[in-house]
């Protein structure tokens, strides 16, 4: 029935799988479109300083989000532990405690990115060409984070719920607009990188009211009532618990992200513009593998709430098979046409694709062992555990790069962009191995535990 929770427990598993998991590919794919849409205007109408501009202040924003996008997956677990235990009414005081949650978690985001914005770009080392226009965007950017968060937390809610597909119809209306007001923004009003900033915000508000309506109109226990938004103390230490350690890990994650990105700086523009170029073609290999983990984070959490073990292993089989394919043939495909695509976002310098093509090269062959990495981590939040990938991917990923940075990129004859792209690859390998290795302890430990409260 039209708005009823899909049940992810019964039935097809692989056919389930894809089914769900294209709607949330294709979801990714546009976003990451719209946000290339960003790079294209300002690389052919503003040059290559700008589209570094914009590229710097990736990894700047996705450390101060990841904390607060990790609540999101806090409410989408606990809101799938909830359906596929047939609690209803813990699923409802779930979703009208994430809804002012997230409303929260934006507002100190605009706040941190406005404030620290200018603080933070120069701290990474960012050059006097490029901070200026970087923390202009940085912060129009952070002005709608809230709408952003109010976005992120419901399509979580939804996607426990089984629909894949309304998220997708809203980010492909934003999209539009955003893809639209870029071009009236930085071509009609010569608005540079403050142009595509503000496009991407009014883009995020008409995604968030969105996304809110479409949570009104359920018929089910996640059904929004404005006048029923309250933070229930049990829920909150629920998504918080679930949420919390998944947020610390993304935001330590972006941290090896940042020290990376500083010592790109340290090579100049033409390098920092063809790794922001790079990166947002990489970006659509990713979010290919990364939806098959958020598919195998929302599967293992209803088929958990549900009791049934031996389906959520089938889940992690299915979806190490379908990671791994997506990674190989895509990142694949990004190498093999790299110069090409490059060629799309970098009109005015031959040596920023030059450098493009290196980083494609060291990501994207091997960047299936990110997307099983990525569907172990979701497969332990799925099963309830958040501390567990958290400690093994800040161990594994970011304390592995930040030494591997300041201990063999040190080494005069290995200081090069290369070096740097290489502590990906043994990062994603190493913490891959550790969390199978627990992920299947963790399990057998549940399904014994679930035989002798049966007996």
């Amino acid at each position: 029935m039209k708005n009823k929770s899909a049940d992810l427990t019964e039935g097809p598993l692989l056919g389930k799988l894809i089914v769900y998991t294209i709607p949330i590919i294709l979801t990714g794919v546009l976003q990451l479109l719209f946000n290339a849409a960003d790079l294209v205007v300002v690389g052919r109408y503003c040059g290559s300083v700008s589209v570094a501009a914009v590229g710097a202040c990736g990894a700047v924003i996705n450390l101060l989000v990841n904390l607060f996008i990790g609540l999101s997956v806090g409410a989408g677990v606990t809101v799938a532990h909830g359906i596929g235990a047939g609690k209803d009414e813990d699923v409802r005081r779930t979703v009208h405690t994430a809804m002012p949650l997230s409303a929260i978690c934006g507002f100190f985001l605009t706040v941190a990115g406005i404030v620290g914005a200018g603080f933070i770009l120069r701290l990474m080392g960012t050059p006097d060409d490029v901070i200026g226009l970087s923390t202009v965007y940085m912060r129009l950017y952070f002005a709608g984070m809230t709408a952003s968060m109010i976005y992120n937390f419901g399509a979580a809610i939804l996607r426990a719920a089984g629909d894949t597909r309304s998220p997708l119809l809203f980010l492909m209306a934003a999209g539009v607009v955003n893809v639209i007001l870029n071009l009236f923004f930085v071509i009609v009003l010569k608005m540079n990188v403050a142009g595509v900033a503000l496009a991407t915000t009014i883009s995020q508000i008409i995604s968030a009211a969105l996304i809110i309506m479409a949570l009104m109109k359920r018929e089910d226990s996640c059904k929004l009532r404005l006048n029923e938004l309250k933070i229930y103390k049990r829920q909150l230490v629920r998504i918080i618990q679930i949420g919390f350690p998944a947020g610390i890990q993304g935001s330590l994650f972006s941290i090896s992200n940042v020290i990376i990105q500083s010592s790109v700086n340290s090579f100049g523009s033409m390098v920092m513009s063809g790794n922001a170029a790079a990166m947002n073609i990489e970006g659509f290999v990713y979010i290919s593998m990364n939806s098959v983990s958020q598919s195998a984070l929302n599967f293992a959490g209803q088929n958990h709430g549900a009791g049934k073990f031996d389906r959520i292993k089938k889940v992690f089989a299915y979806c190490l098979g379908l990671a791994t394919a997506a990674g190989l043939s895509l990142g694949g495909l990004a190498v093999i046409f790299s110069k090409p695509l490059l060629s799309i976002y970098i009109t005015d310098s031959p040596e920023s694709i030059k450098y493009g093509v290196i980083r494609l090269t060291y990501i994207c062959l091997p960047y299936f062992l990110c997307g099983i990495m990525d569907v172990a981590t979701g497969m332990l939040r799925g099963i309830g555990s958040s501390i567990a990938p958290m400690v093994i991917t800040v161990a594994g990923v970011c304390g592995f790069r930040i030494i591997w940075i300041y201990t063999v990129f040190m080494i005069p004859e290995y200081h090069k962009v290369q070096t740097l792209y290489l502590s990906y690859t043994i990062s994603w390998l190493a913490t891959f191995l550790i969390e199978l290795v627990v992920f299947m302890i963790m399990l057998r430990h549940m399904e014994k535990n679930s035989c002798a409260a049966i007996q």
